[in-house]
């Protein structure tokens, strides 16, 4: 690992041809909150062409200074120099008319307003709606990214999203592209297209600040890495150089342990999914077509699949948000209970804990505090209510015991939610749920944006419930993931579900087909109807 060098030049070298200026240069940038120093001295260069990764647990500050390098956020203190020249980032507007362009981890996008409408505001300059779709639909196809410019994005599952994020800043032509997490609800056939993408780009000239917690993209995509940890620059490497133990460490500053894996025997169906068919109520929607599946006590049973494909509408026929009209009461049984016409609240009283896909907004409300969020679902643990009353000492006790136990990285259970980083969220969620002793846990995108720390400890949280008794349903992209804790394997496809699979009689070749809708003995899916466009 090496120190970031001094950039400044000798007399000696004044006389020597010089290398072309930086493209972005930051020194000594300070960032403090209430509580958290998030960046404290941080200095970094990137050059013209240049794919840089920013490597750190969550938490170390990489997001806030990204932020900072957008116009997002206002350093306290530091410079930022830009090709050479000292520059004031005061605005979003402002790095845009520099050549920043930025992909958000959280995305920052309108629900009620059409992908076209959402890339129409991020535009500098007038344009028309119409010719602005049929870019979009030139752009993303040519990026392998595709997406449909007349569709609500309150209709889009979250890997959709991030496609729109990422073709929203790829139409600006930017110089400097900052990326955070942007392959995290991506395929793998998507993520090799973007990869193809952002090497062109590289070599065109436009300088990357790539984020990721996902290190065999960094070895693969990235020249350099500045590596942080509690808000402060460490060193920089050459990704390439390092093998994934050795990035991990200087990431979270110890070597990861292996999952353990207690031995248990499955036993009865907690969870079952009899024929469910639930037509969608979103044009654009995926209808669920004859779905069966059984999850039993002490297994950890994985759904695979590309976003779009059904996900979104079997996790909200489970969690009971989506009660569909004519769906059998049997269609869904908890713990041997018809529940597929009870209330989301009914089939948590049979034991059923939910992790959305979604963090903010729809596992947690941003402004609320953590112990406020705690009362959102535990609300039934002893003392929390009673008689219709808060029992506040209560709440704060489950919220300081979830933020202890799971290792939650905030300034206390008053902490609005939205000051959390992603990873440190993710675990207060996944741990609220565990906490309520769940017979049945669903979890959605159990990692997404989690670094490699973070993302062992949640999957060990999953194996040690699991050999509890608990049956477990993970729903996600992820496919290492989904073969590091799962004991069976499916893929749902344009609304349909594969044949399951041990996890040890099946591998990522085979996981790939059927997620293209090819399950072998049950023959290909149908092809998707052609999109509808404006």
């Amino acid at each position: 690992m090496n120190d970031i060098s001094d950039h400044s030049f000798s007399q000696r070298d004044q006389g020597a041809p010089r290398a072309p200026a930086p493209r972005l240069e930051l020194s000594r940038i300070c960032k403090q909150y209430p509580g958290v120093r998030a960046n404290d001295d941080v200095s970094l260069v990137v050059a013209p062409g240049e794919i840089h990764a920013v490597l750190g647990e969550n938490g170390a500050g990489k997001s806030t200074l990204m932020k900072i390098v957008y116009g997002a956020v206002r350093p306290d203190s530091g410079e930022i120099r830009w090709e050479g020249q000292p520059v004031e980032i005061a605005s979003p507007a402002a790095a845009r008319k520099l050549g920043i362009g930025m992909v958000f981890q959280h995305f920052s996008l309108f629900e009620t307003l059409t992908v076209a409408e959402n890339i129409a505001l991020a535009l500098d300059e007038p344009f028309d709606l119409a010719a602005l779709g049929k870019r979009i639909s030139e752009v993303s196809g040519e990026y392998g990214l595709d997406v449909d410019p007349a569709r609500h994005v309150h209709s889009l599952a979250v890997g959709e999203r991030q496609r729109v994020e990422i073709v929203r800043c790829l139409l600006q032509d930017p110089r400097l592209l900052i990326m955070d997490e942007p392959t995290s609800v991506l395929t793998p056939q998507a993520v090799r297209k973007l990869f193809e993408t952002l090497k062109r780009l590289a070599a065109q000239g436009c300088s990357l600040l790539y984020i990721s917690h996902k290190l065999d993209e960094i070895q693969e995509l990235c020249d350099t890495a500045t590596v942080m940890r509690g808000g402060r620059v460490t060193g920089r490497v050459k990704p390439g150089e390092e093998t994934h133990a050795s990035l991990a460490q200087l990431m979270v500053g110890h070597s990861l342990p292996d999952y353990t894996r207690r031995a248990h025997t499955p036993g009865d169906v907690l969870l079952a999914v009899r024929h469910l068919s639930v037509p969608s109520d979103d044009p654009f929607g995926t209808t669920l077509e004859d779905v069966s599946f059984d999850v039993h006590a002490g297994e950890i049973f994985g759904i695979a699949g590309v976003s779009g494909n059904g996900q979104a509408e079997l996790l909200a026929a489970l969690s009971g948000e989506r009660l569909a009209a004519g769906v059998a009461p049997d269609a869904v049984s908890i713990c041997g209970k018809p529940a597929a016409r009870l209330s989301p609240a009914a089939r948590r009283r049979l034991g059923f804990a939910f992790v959305p896909e979604e963090r903010l907004g729809r596992g947690a409300v941003p402004s609320m505090s953590l112990a406020e969020n705690a009362l959102l679902t535990a609300h039934r643990k002893p003392g929390m209510v009673r008689h219709g009353w808060v029992g506040a000492r209560a709440v704060r006790a489950f919220a300081e015991r979830c933020i202890e136990t799971f290792d939650v990285r905030c300034s206390g259970q008053q902490a609005p939610a939205r000051s959390l980083s992603g990873g440190n969220l993710q675990k207060y969620i996944v741990g609220r749920e565990i906490l309520q002793e769940p017979k049945v846990l669903v979890v959605a995108q159990p990692t997404w944006g989690v670094d490699v720390g973070a993302a062992a400890f949640i999957r060990q949280q999953l194996l040690d419930l699991s050999a509890k008794g608990v049956a477990v349903l993970v729903i996600s992209e992820e496919l290492e993931e989904l073969f590091d804790i799962c004991d069976r394997i499916a893929v749902v496809a344009r609304g349909r579900l594969s044949p399951a699979r041990k996890t040890s009689e099946t591998n990522a070749e085979e996981i790939g087909r059927w997620m293209a809708g090819l399950f072998g003995d049950r023959g290909a899916v149908p092809p998707a109807p052609e999109p509808v466009h404006a």
